[in-house]
């Protein structure tokens, strides 16, 4: 890619270039003179900057640079740790943690690497649970001989046959005396104060059964790449794919009443086993901190995916076999191209009537391209069509009504609701006068794409424990308008992954797997109408923007869970009805009061979003780093 080339990418990526909205000189004004405008403009200079010292000098990619700039900043440094040993001693709970360490024929460096970060950790509550799955390799024979003389704190099994992984797992959970078991493969690292950091969460709380924390990856040149940093509990993300996996904690007694790991899930058996613990406890904490090292060779699904095919099997039937206990009806379909992530398609219980509201004022041709999208393409059958018409005056719409009214009878109709704009009251009063039991908020400038689009969000949508319900949502050239809201995002809320390609995986696959959000766009929102009516609806104070988010964040509070959808797919063509908020002088003061208003309610979550990272940019729709 040359010079300017990547001056056009990362212009592209503009929200405003997608949108096509008209900038006028007051909005241009206050973008270019705002902090928020400033922060961006400074942000692609920086892009362009770096791109052009690597085309002209090489060395790491701008994922890696940002990352080692951001380790330095983070990493603990030998002060660090030597306070943490000094503040460790003050830890009112110290429970043991009992690490256990399944090992067969591993490289005998990285093993003793391993076992080094063991030993070197500045929390010292601890015993190595070592099982060795016999072994031929005789240095490592002898590596495990000298440490079981050499470090009290290790026990070491050696089994006389092999058993494979999840065999030997629970043989070396069978050593363990500690309070909390924690998982180490045999050729990763520990951080040095890992333990120190889950610990000390624990202090903070001590009433989580499993504690999870975030990782990476270390390269062949020993660089640390790949941060996979995660957010707290959430049940939909973890069910498509093992989003948890490094580091993991769990309390001893809990492990041994779900019987340890399971024989015939190998590859997946620490899926399987967070699967089964999670059905018994929602006692879950996250530690935001990279304390885990994935060890990336030939022989890892850290770099070669194909390495364990067999996992990615054993990951299915793990899921099917949740799914079969927890008496839930749904299908696992392992992710195409994309081992270990999976799609759940769960059966339909019935086929409710579902409302789906719009909002309009004139504009016949953009209301005649959503509407007869809904008609024309949708495969669910029992729906109702509710249009809110806010103050229109186009002959043109006035004769779409009629032609619609007439040919769907019983499936189309028009309120009239005449006063000022103010989106979260239509929102109630069209929900007030809908027969649906599951209402579709969706923006007169969309246009369905997914024949079944309402199955699929029905399907999620009918779980006991589902809020909101979103879908992925693109710009008219097939860039993404919407995957999800992240709260602080653009300094209160924002969408994520604005102008990626259609085919883009996103961070860790987040594209093309369902996950929970704290919330998604009404532009187009499936939810039960009981469960918009137990949250009150739209807060109406909130008339113009983040009205949808507010919303979100109620059904959180009473919660429920925010799911977004990657298989449900519409176009929009976003704001061409009522423009941008900050067209002219008095929309942008509206825009401000009710700015302050949401921030009022909900400034933790700007703060920091649980579904999100306090790591990751507020600036980026990416999930770059800070």
């Amino acid at each position: 890619m040359g010079f300017f080339s990547k001056i056009i990418e990362v212009y592209n990526r503009q929200t405003f270039v997608q949108s096509k909205e008209s900038w006028t000189f007051y909005r241009f004004f206050v973008f270019f003179f705002s902090v928020k405008g400033q922060k961006r403009i400074f942000k692609f200079i920086g892009k362009i900057l770096r791109f052009a010292k690597r085309k002209i000098i090489g060395g790491k990619n701008e994922q890696e640079y940002q990352y080692a700039k951001w380790r330095k900043r983070n990493t603990a440094s030998l002060n660090d740790l030597s306070r943490f040993k000094k503040e460790q001693k003050n830890f009112i709970y110290r429970p043991k943690i009992s690490i256990l360490l399944p090992v067969y024929n591993p490289k005998l460096e990285y093993f003793k690497f391993a076992v080094e970060s063991v030993l070197n950790q500045v929390y010292k509550n601890w015993e190595l649970c070592i099982s060795d799955d016999c072994s031929t390799d005789q240095e490592v024979k002898n590596y495990l001989k000298e440490l079981e003389q050499r470090e009290p704190s290790i026990k070491i099994n050696y089994r006389k046959t092999n058993g494979h992984i999840s065999t030997n797992s629970n043989d070396a959970a069978a050593l363990a005396t500690g309070e909390f078991i924690s998982l180490l493969d045999q050729d990763d690292l520990y951080s040095l104060d890992a333990l120190f950091h889950i610990v000390k969460g624990m202090n903070e709380d001590q009433v989580f059964d499993i504690v999870y924390s975030d990782e990476d990856k270390i390269n062949a040149q020993g660089w640390h790449v790949q941060p996979c940093l995660k957010p707290e509990w959430s049940p939909d993300t973890f069910l498509s794919r093992n989003y948890i996996c490094h580091i993991t904690f769990l309390k001893k007694e809990l492990f041994d009443k779900i019987g340890g790991f399971r024989k015939g899930l190998e590859g997946s058996q620490d899926y399987d086993l967070l699967l089964r613990a999670t059905e018994l406890t929602t006692s879950i904490k996250r530690i935001p901190k990279t304390l885990y090292h994935w060890r990336m060779h030939d022989e890892s699904t850290s770099m070669n995916e194909s390495a364990k095919n067999y996992a990615f099997e054993s990951g299915k039937t793990a899921l099917q076999d949740a799914f079969e206990r927890r008496n839930i009806e749904a299908t696992v379909i392992p992710q195409k191209n994309k081992p270990g992530f999976y799609h759940i398609d769960y059966a339909l219980d019935q086929e409710p009537k579902i409302s789906i509201i719009i909002p309009t004022k004139n504009n016949s041709k953009v209301l005649q391209t959503c509407i007869g999208s809904i008609f024309k393409k949708s495969t669910y059958s029992n729906f109702e069509v509710i249009i809110l018409d806010n103050n229109s005056d186009e002959p043109e719409l006035f004769e779409l009504f009629k032609e619609y009214e007439s040919e769907e009878n019983t499936r189309f109709r028009v309120l009239k609701l005449a006063y000022l704009f103010n989106f979260s009251k239509l929102m109630n009063d069209g929900v007030a006068a809908a027969n649906g039991d599951y209402i579709l908020l969706l923006n007169n400038d969309t246009e369905v794409i997914t024949p079944d689009w309402m199955e699929k969000m029905l399907k999620h949508a009918q779980r006991k424990n589902t809020g909101a319900v979103g879908v992925k949502l693109y710009y008219p050239n097939d860039l993404i308008q919407h995957a999800g809201v992240v709260i602080g995002l653009g300094e209160v809320a924002g969408h994520t992954f604005v102008a990626a390609e259609r085919n883009d995986p996103g961070y860790f696959h987040r594209l093309t797997s369902v996950n929970n959000y704290s919330a998604v766009t009404a532009a187009c929102l499936l939810i039960a109408k009981e469960k918009y009516l137990s949250v009150q609806g739209f807060d109406e104070r909130l008339a113009i923007e983040y009205n949808d988010v507010d919303f979100c964040l109620k059904l959180v509070d009473s919660g429920l869970l925010n799911v977004w959808l990657p298989e449900v797919e519409l176009y929009h063509y976003e704001s061409l009805t009522r423009g941008h908020p900050h067209v002219n002088k008095k929309t942008y003061a509206q825009s401000l009061k009710e700015i302050k208003y949401f921030k009022s309610k909900w400034m933790s979550y700007i703060e920091d979003d649980p579904m999100y990272h306090p790591s990751l940019s507020r600036l980026s729709t990416f999930y770059d780093l800070k």
